[in-house]
């Protein structure tokens, strides 16, 4: 019996070492040791566009002082695993796209998806239907269709599967790709309308989860893998364009009575739902009602929210991103749609639409978010085409009249993020000493760190950059952002 013990005990003091030793032996993998920093840099009324604008090495780091400005670093505090960045092919980018050179389509693609000519992305999102970003509004079923007999989506293939495809090839053959409703079919709703709102009606909630299992084995027959899918674009906005209203107890029964249980039954359970997908501003009261239900929450992985909450006039609600977060922290959060509203080509270069993209993905990826879409990929010179007339801008614009593409400071700014931190990558702890600067930090798997830094003031900072026991001095311009790799 002693010795039954002393093996047990033995086994137990092993058990409960060897996850320590894993963890230590993970929390070794990072060191500046031998490390240079390189820095790139964008900034205003400059000709700096993620450009290296310099090298750095580290020192023995010595205790700040209050009127220095810092950024800390403590690689050995570990958070969420990075997901991806990206951004939406809609019918009005691909209608674009298509009116391109094939020169200047090549450089688009490249602009985007290739990891050494532009700036990476990894995300796609796409839309089941039209949206206000289409021509026109359209289906893949015939009105009235309630058993989906005339499903086609015959309707994507002259525009968006080509350039999805093309996107895809482009980023090396995969790409993380999730697509979202903008409204059920008029003879599904209760305003017998796709556009300006109303609800789904109960007796179509059936059909309408079999039309999701049904476009998700379309796009799979054309070789698009569909990651994921949200319940419904904007579900607590009547638009002038197509949309859905549910409130949140009617989300959580269409998830949990039809949809999840309809994927499931299809064979598509490895298919993710994104619940949400609208503002900060009600985020939390909607993983409240949906994430405390068990059989709804166990079909959700996660959240998916926009940035619009401002057009109240009030500011980003990024406090509300970290409460779902802390309150729920197995759910995952994704930034599904943001874009500068209210297109003026006067304002193609107009700075704070590019800060606007730096801090919400500063604050969103500290908050816990795993992955930022951007809306249209690609728009032309009226913000379009929007068959109601809803403009917008893009990071990248293209004149239809010259074939020109028009790179706005937005892409830059994404770039910074997208190109430097990459998919599996871990956020690290990092802080800065003053409201001046903002900062967020990741740790790639081939043991890289990119720090994104980010000045949205009149003036010229120098700041330490402490990485635990070392450090360097930093100079960034007048609002600028810099991405720091070592």
């Amino acid at each position: 019996m002693r010795k039954i013990g002393y093996i047990i005990t033995c086994l137990c003091f092993s058990l409960s070492v060897f996850p320590q030793q894993k963890n230590q032996k993970q929390q070794q993998k990072f060191t500046t040791t031998n490390k240079k920093i390189t820095v790139y840099t964008t900034a205003a009324n400059t000709q700096l566009r993620l450009t290296p604008t310099d090298h750095l090495n580290f020192t023995a780091s010595r205790q700040p002082i209050e009127t220095e400005l810092s950024v800390f670093v403590e690689p050995s505090k570990r958070f969420q695993s990075f997901l991806g960045i990206g951004g939406a092919i809609t019918d009005a980018s691909a209608e674009i796209f298509a009116q391109l050179s094939k020169e200047k389509q090549t450089e688009f693609l490249n602009a985007y998806y290739d990891t050494q000519k532009g700036i990476g992305y990894s995300l796609l999102r796409t839309t089941i239907q039209s949206s206000d970003f289409s021509s026109g509004s359209y289906s893949y079923i015939e009105e009235g269709d309630k058993d989906l007999k005339t499903f086609s989506i015959d309707h994507d293939r002259k525009y968006r599967l080509p350039m999805i495809k093309a996107a895809i090839k482009t980023a090396g053959g995969k790409m993380i790709t999730y697509a979202t409703p903008w409204s059920p079919n008029a003879f599904m709703k209760s305003n017998k309308n796709v556009l300006k709102g109303g609800t789904l009606l109960p007796e179509f909630y059936q059909p309408w989860a079999n039309f999701y299992a049904k476009f998700i084995k379309a796009y799979e027959k054309e070789g698009i893998p569909i990651w994921a899918t949200s319940v419904q674009n904007e579900p607590m906005a009547t638009q002038t364009w197509e949309s859905c209203l549910y409130t949140a107890e009617q989300e959580r029964d269409f998830l949990k009575n039809y949809l999840g249980p309809t994927l499931k039954k299809e064979g598509l359970e490895k298919v993710k739902i994104i619940a949400w997908d609208h503002n900060r501003d009600l985020m939390v009261q909607r993983a409240n009602v949906i994430f405390s239900d068990p059989e709804a929450s166990k079909y959700v992985w996660g959240m998916g929210f926009h940035w619009y909450e401002t057009w109240t006039g009030a500011q980003p609600m990024f406090d509300n991103v970290a409460r779902v977060h802390e309150a729920y922290p197995d759910k995952k959060l994704i930034f599904t749609e943001g874009c500068v509203e209210k297109f003026d080509a006067a304002k193609y270069q107009f700075w704070p639409n590019a800060e606007r993209y730096g801090t919400s993905m500063i604050n969103d990826f500290n908050n816990g978010t795993v992955g930022w879409t951007d809306w249209n990929i690609l728009l032309d010179q009226f913000g379009g085409p929007n068959h109601v007339g809803n403009f917008c801008f893009a990071p990248i614009h293209a004149d239809t009249t010259t074939g020109e593409l028009i790179y706005t400071p937005s892409y830059y700014y994404i770039g910074h993020f997208s190109k430097f931190i990459r998919p599996n990558a871990v956020r690290v702890s990092t802080s800065v000493s003053r409201s001046y600067l903002s900062s967020t930090s990741f740790l790639n798997t081939d043991g890289k760190m990119a720090t994104v830094v980010m000045n949205n003031t009149d003036n010229a900072i120098t700041y330490n950059f402490i990485i635990a026991t070392e450090q360097t001095i930093v100079k960034i311009p007048a609002h600028a952002i810099q991405t720091l790799v070592y």
